[in-house]
Parts: structure tokens; C-alpha cells; sequence
């Protein structure tokens, strides 16, 4: 009996065993559930402030101005060609969709793109553009031939501002995205995108049997949701444990959010290429880095190229190895056409295209250095340090693609020559050029070489600008009293310093003619008389008025500053001047026309505020001054380049020869050029020889828009007496006829002989203070 309980002791005891291991094995499936649980939930709060939160640190978006189109316009055929390639519009026989053009003989059909402007959206349109010489003579809509008064073209994509320095893509939503682009995408890397639930273990007995087919891997057994969650939260490693983290929170991440959002997603996150040092992301992007379009204007062979990217986007680079990456567009293209998304026409057209590639890097990046460092400055100035890293502005600036490659060209160009005549092949120059009615930069040109984005001599070069002081201090004295007729001395003149030391300046010619009209000693650009006004006004008035015209800089009282010894860039006297262009008018410059945000809503706008710092008539009879010295004074060269046009200008030469200055306008474009050399030296140029040369190779591209001088209420013709200045009648002597202000003249004199007056003259030798140490020989 004992033995048979023995026995039946020792047959339970396996089964309590197996109890018990059961038993640990679900406790630790049930630890395991915890912990696979804790760690989902600890996914999931990464999946959720990732898609919930600010997915992207977007770049800000430099936008050119719109080129606006109206009959009359200065806008040539090449012009507008140019601004059409700068667009990247594409020349076909009949413009149907958006960004084609169409040209014949003397007329450009275009098919406008619909954008969002800084003042509301437009939609796209055709426009039939007629042109004549420098001019744009029709615009028509060519359905109908009615003809049209006003277009605008979408701007020119000019620079991205980014805060990741490492990553770059351009935001797209899913209703921007092409069908033929998601049908690609899906069939590709993951037709069953709609149907599985984040991971689909049939894509990836799928994708074995197409690849075994195929000879080579050409489908992925991930889901489009699978690498998302790589790209978003993963390292690239190939472990285990990535992948199992990849499955789990492609998981989740179906589970969260729909179909729709996770391919938008995708869309914009995927890695496509490498542009320097920053990665191109999302096909938004790659569009215009491949293509330099748009991705709504993609032919489907350029459409299979992106996609076939997806696989290996440095193994199938287009510009490294075009025919790898030729063979997958290809390949994409023929799995397209077997699954009847595009027809056997479509495939062949297609697949017998070249890759149709941008020059690498050229998407618009960097193509205007100096104009991107005028305008991150005054975004600093205005706003701040932190402002761009606000998310996806877009900013509007001023600048006009036509001025700035106009002026590129002119600096090449015209440095290239300067460089032979002189045998110095270490001129530069620097160009800045304005619209002086509304106040804005269209053009910045910092150095010789125009692509080269370091030191910027535009902004930062700050040089004298010899006889360029002239038309200021002329303008003040203007204001003052004196007539374009005021008769000035034009003779030797010593002025002794506090130490006893004399200067005696010179004309630029070393003659002195007596005594000149103060309209001929502007535009000869005499010095003794400039220095004769410049001292009977007094150093100070003429200080205060170039304060006020806007030199922000300390200035030193000397009298060399008469003569030029006024440091300053090629910006800020496009600054000075442009208060002469709008007749004693300041405004400041911009740069900047609006900023939007991430949602298009405006949060800037640039309104043009003008202080009257000058008297109108002053600041007109200095104007007036300056059209004689391009009629016939210093800058003579541009009439006689352009004749039967109106322009104003100065001429500017420093001691020695070296630098050398321009600044003219016509009636639209105010333009500072500087031609010198970085160590100071010698250049032997003048400011008519070097800098006026390459203004004039400006305006052969540009065209000239002559000069409407309208004279303000009280300016009248009047007839001076040749021999003092004074209002003469033309048949008793010898006169000249100017505008003036008449009603501040003294009646005109009969015919019998009458005491000359004249405003006061320094005397021959006047002390003044310790300022030779600052004095140029001379300046013109």
C-alpha cells in the first residue's frame, strides 16, 4: 500500500511542473506585454509631437520683384527672355499649360503661372506680348486678341534663408502634387499604401518576386510608412532592432493619423539628394534642384526620375552617373506603362528624352550675393536676430533679375577691359542701382567677380567720393540764395590752417577762367570755384545738408571736404543721391517690399515715407545742373553714346587717381558705381574714363528712359546777363536762359550799364583750422 502512494506521489509531480513553468512563461509574457506596452506608449508620444508639433524648420523664401508688363514699358525682347529663362519657363511651339512660352519674330506668347502674390493670389493666364526696340509696344489676350493694359509675371525664386543648416526642402501639400507623382510613388514603393495597416508583409514577397524578375532590386519591402518613421525618428544602421522599431511605430503611426497626412508626410520628408552641404528633402524641393521647376509642371520622365531617386539617391545621381540613373527613370517608366498608368505613346516619348538637368547647384541659390547681404541686413536692422526663424516666410524684395544680370554683365564686361587698358588686373568695382521714385534696391553688384559672395564693396567699401560732394553742396547753396547763374571765382585761392601751412587747390586742368556761372562749375566739375561757394556758404550749412540728405556717418568740417575727402560706400551715395533725384526728397532705401507668413498672411509691408529735407526748387535747379554735365560736361561720353535722351549724373575722381565714381539717373534708375582698387592704390582712371565707361555699358543693356524734369510751382525760364549772373534782356546784351526762381530775382535790367553784385567771396587767404592732413590736390 505504502509503495503504490509512493508511486502516485511521483506521477503528479510532472504535472505540477508544467504548471508551474507555464505559469513563469505568463508572467513573463506578461512583463514583456508591459514593457512592449510602456515602449509604445513612450513611440507613440514621439510620433505624436513630431506629426502634432512644427514638423519642419522651413527656410524663408526671397522672392524677386514681379516683373510688371504694360504697353510702353522699357522691357526689350531679350529682356523679356531673359527674365523668361531666369523663370525657367519652357519654350514650346503652343504654350497650353502653365510656365510654357511660344516666341515668333518680335512677339512672346506666354502662359503665366498662377501665384500667390504678396497682395493676393492670381490665377494663371495667357498673355500675347508685342515689342518694339527697347520697348514693349502691345500686350494682348491671345484667345481673344483683346488687348490688355496691365500684367504682372510671378517672381524669380531668388534664395532660401535657412535656420537648419543641414537639411533644405520646399513644403508641398498633397493637393499640389501631381496624380501621375503619387501613382508613381505608390507603384514603386508601396501599392498596397491604402490597404495595410503601416506594414504589409505581402509587399515584401511582392517586391522579392519583382526584383527576382527583374534581374536587379527594384521594389522595397518597406511601406512608405515604414520609412517615414525611419526618416522622421531612425538612425540609416541596418539592425534588427531598428527595424523592429520601424514596424512598431509605422504601427502606430497608421493608427494615428490618416492615409492622406502620412503621404503628405512622406512626400516632403524623403532624402533625395545633396546640394553642398545641405540635404534636399521632400520632392517639392527636388523639383526645382534637378529641374528648376515646379513640381506641378513635371513631364512624367522627369516624374519616374524622382521617384527612381527614392532607391539611392547618390548610386543613381543624374549629374555623376547619368546613365545609371537613366537606366532606373527607365525602368520606373516601363512598370508605369505594364500597369496601364501612362500609354505605350506616353513610355516611348518618355523613356527617348535626355534627363533634362539643370546645371547642378543652379536652382537660383546664390546667384546675387551682394543683394542677399543688403537684404539680411536690413532684416536684422528692422526685426532682429531671431526673425527668421520664424517658420516658411516669404519675403517679396525688390530686386529687378533684369538690372541685376544687366549689371553684372556691364561689371564683367567692362572690368575685363578696364583691366587690359590699364595693365591692372586688380580693379574692382561695385555698382548699386535704385528705383529712385519708389526708394527701393533693384541691383547689387559687390566685386569684379559678381558670384563671389565674400567681402561686398557695394556695402561695406567706403572710399572718398572726390567731385561726387559737388552737387550736394551745390544744391545747398541753392537753397541759399544763389542762382544756376550765381557768377562764382575761378581763381587762384590760399587758405592758411591754425599751424600756419597754406593750400592752394586746383582745378582739375590747372587753368582758372576768372569767373564762371555756377550751372558750368558743376558741370565742368571745376574745384577753386566749389571750394569758393562751398566756403562763402559755410562748412557748416554745408555738413548740416548732407545730413540731412542722408549721410548717417560723422563728418569732419574741413574744407578738403569740398573737394571729396567723404568716405563712403557705393549704397550710401546711391542714398545721397536719390534725394536729388526726387528734388530734395528723402526716403530711405529698401530692400524688402513684404514678408508673409507660413499661412500667406501679410505681416509687413513696406510703405515709402518722404521727408522734404531740401527746397523743391533747390533740389530741381541741382537736378537741372546735373543734366548739363552729361549735355556737355564731364560725363559728355553718354550723350554722345546716347543722343537725343535726357540724363543727370556726376562724375568722381580721387587724388592721384584712385578711385573713380559715377552716379547717374534716368527717369526711372538711379545708379552709384565705383571703380578702384581694394589696397588704395593708383588705378590711372578718371571717374569719366573708368566708372562713367561702365555706366554707359549699363544702359547699352538696360536701355535709357529719358529724364522727365518736371519744375515745381515758381520755376521759370529767365534770362541771366553773361558778364554778373543777373536777369539781362536778351537784346541788350549777351544772356543765357536758365530756370529760376523769378519771383526771388531782382526786376530786369534795362539796357543801361548797371553795378555787378555777386555773393561774397572768401578772402584770398582765410585761417581755418588744422584740416591739410585731409586735403586732396584735387578732385573731379
Amino acid at each position: 500500500m505504502a509503495k503504490q502512494t509512493r508511486t502516485s506521489r511521483s506521477r503528479k509531480k510532472p504535472v505540477k511542473q508544467r504548471r508551474s513553468w507555464w505559469g513563469l512563461v505568463f508572467k513573463l509574457g506578461l512583463v514583456c506585454a508591459v514593457l512592449i506596452g510602456v515602449f509604445g506608449i513612450y513611440l507613440d508620444s514621439q510620433v505624436r509631437a513630431r506629426f502634432e508639433g512644427q514638423k519642419w524648420a522651413l527656410p524663408a523664401l526671397v522672392y524677386s520683384r514681379p516683373l510688371e508688363l504694360f504697353p510702353g514699358q522699357k522691357l526689350s525682347y531679350q529682356q523679356m527672355l531673359r527674365e523668361l529663362q531666369l523663370l525657367n519657363y519652357r519654350k514650346v511651339a503652343s504654350p497650353d499649360r502653365p510656365g510654357e512660352y511660344a516666341v515668333a519674330n518680335n512677339r512672346i506668347e506666354i502662359h503665366r503661372r498662377p501665384f500667390n502674390f504678396a497682395d493676393g493670389a492670381e490665377a494663371a493666364r495667357s498673355i500675347l506680348l508685342t515689342f518694339d526696340g527697347q520697348r514693349l509696344a502691345r500686350m494682348q489676350n491671345p484667345a481673344n486678341g483683346r488687348e490688355l493694359g496691365y500684367a504682372r509675371m510671378d517672381p524669380v525664386l531668388l534664395d532660401r534663408l535657412n535656420v537648419e543648416q543641414r537639411e533644405d526642402r520646399l513644403l508641398v501639400r498633397l493637393d499640389q502634387v501631381p496624380e501621375l507623382l503619387v501613382t508613381t510613388l505608390l507603384t514603386v514603393e508601396d501599392r498596397d499604401f491604402y490597404r495595410h495597416d503601416g506594414v504589409s508583409p505581402l509587399a515584401i514577397l511582392r517586391a522579392l518576386v519583382v526584383n527576382i524578375k527583374a534581374g536587379r532590386t527594384v521594389q522595397g519591402g518597406s511601406t512608405l510608412t515604414q520609412q517615414l518613421a525611419k526618416n522622421f525618428f531612425l538612425t540609416q544602421d541596418r539592425s534588427l532592432w531598428r527595424k523592429v522599431q520601424e514596424a512598431y511605430m509605422a504601427l502606430i503611426i497608421d493608427f494615428r493619423y490618416g492615409k492622406d497626412e502620412i503621404l503628405e508626410a512622406y512626400l516632403n520628408e524623403v532624402y533625395l539628394g545633396q546640394n553642398g552641404a545641405q540635404g534636399v528633402y521632400g520632392f517639392g524641393l527636388a523639383s526645382y534642384f534637378y529641374f528648376g521647376l515646379p513640381l506641378n509642371e513635371l513631364n512624367p520622365d522627369q516624374i519616374a526620375l524622382l521617384v527612381g531617386l527614392v532607391k539611392g539617391p547618390s548610386f543613381y545621381d543624374p549629374w555623376r552617373n547619368p546613365e545609371r540613373a537613366r537606366e532606373r527613370r527607365d525602368l520606373v517608366l516601363r512598370l508605369l506603362a505594364n500597369e496601364g498608368h501612362i500609354d505605350r505613346d506616353t513610355y516611348e516619348q518618355s523613356s527617348s528624352r535626355a534627363l533634362g538637368l539643370i546645371e547642378r547647384g543652379r536652382m537660383g541659390y546664390g546667384r546675387t550675393p551682394a543683394f542677399m547681404g543688403l537684404l539680411r541686413q536690413e532684416l536684422r536692422e528692422r526685426f532682429g536676430d531671431d526673425f527668421l526663424r520664424q517658420n516658411g516666410l516669404k519675403i517679396f524684395s525688390s530686386l529687378d533679375p533684369i538690372a541685376q544680370h544687366t549689371a553684372e554683365q556691364a561689371v564683367i564686361e567692362q572690368i575685363k577691359q578696364l583691366r587690359a587698358n590699364t595693365k591692372r588686373n586688380d580693379l574692382e568695382a561695385a555698382v548699386v542701382v535704385s528705383n529712385w521714385r519708389k526708394g527701393e534696391v533693384s541691383a547689387v553688384v559687390g566685386g569684379a567677380d559678381p558670384s563671389f559672395a565674400g567681402f561686398n564693396r557695394a556695402l561695406a567699401a567706403r572710399r572718398p567720393i572726390g567731385s561726387l560732394i559737388k552737387p550736394p553742396v551745390f544744391a545747398e547753396a541753392l537753397a541759399h540764395g544763389y542762382t544756376l547763374a550765381s557768377p562764382i571765382k575761378d581763381e587762384p585761392i590760399a587758405l592758411r590752417s591754425d599751424a600756419g601751412q597754406v593750400w592752394r587747390p586746383n582745378n582739375y586742368d590747372r587753368q582758372f577762367r576768372g569767373q564762371v556761372m555756377l550751372v558750368d562749375a558743376l558741370a565742368k566739375s571745376l574745384n577753386v570755384p566749389t571750394v569758393n561757394l562751398g566756403m562763402a556758404l559755410g562748412l557748416d550749412k554745408v555738413v548740416e545738408g548732407l545730413r540731412r540728405m542722408g549721410v548717417q556717418q560723422p563728418i569732419q568740417a574741413y574744407p578738403s571736404l569740398l573737394l571729396g575727402t567723404l568716405e563712403l560706400s557705393p549704397l550710401e551715395v546711391n542714398q545721397l543721391y536719390l534725394t536729388l533725384a526726387n528734388q530734395g526728397l528723402y526716403q530711405p532705401l529698401t530692400s524688402i517690399r513684404a514678408i508673409q507668413d507660413e499661412q500667406g498672411e501679410l505681416i509687413y509691408q513696406h510703405s515709402a515715407r518722404a521727408t522734404q529735407v531740401l527746397e523743391p526748387e533747390a533740389g530741381y535747379l541741382a537736378l537741372y545742373a546735373m543734366t548739363r554735365a552729361v549735355g556737355g560736361g564731364t560725363a559728355a561720353h553718354l550723350a554722345a553714346r546716347f543722343p537725343n535722351r535726357v540724363m543727370a549724373g556726376k562724375t568722381g575722381t580721387t587724388n592721384d587717381l584712385r578711385d573713380t565714381w559715377y552716379a547717374g539717373l534716368d527717369n526711372e534708375e538711379l545708379v552709384s558705381v565705383w571703380v578702384g582698387r581694394d589696397d588704395n592704390g593708383v588705378t590711372g582712371l578718371t571717374g569719366a574714363s573708368g566708372a562713367l565707361r561702365l555706366y554707359s555699358r549699363y544702359l547699352d543693356g538696360r536701355g535709357v528712359d529719358s529724364l522727365e524734369l518736371t519744375p515745381p510751382a515758381g520755376i521759370d525760364q529767365v534770362n541771366f546777363a553773361l558778364r554778373d549772373g543777373q536777369p539781362a534782356d536778351p537784346r541788350c546784351e549777351q544772356t543765357r536762359l536758365l530756370p529760376a526762381r523769378a519771383a526771388s530775382l531782382p526786376a530786369v535790367r534795362d539796357c543801361r550799364p548797371a553795378t555787378p553784385s555777386r555773393p561774397t567771396q572768401p578772402s584770398q587767404e582765410q585761417p581755418v583750422s588744422d584740416w591739410l592732413r585731409d586735403i586732396f590736390n584735387f578732385a573731379r
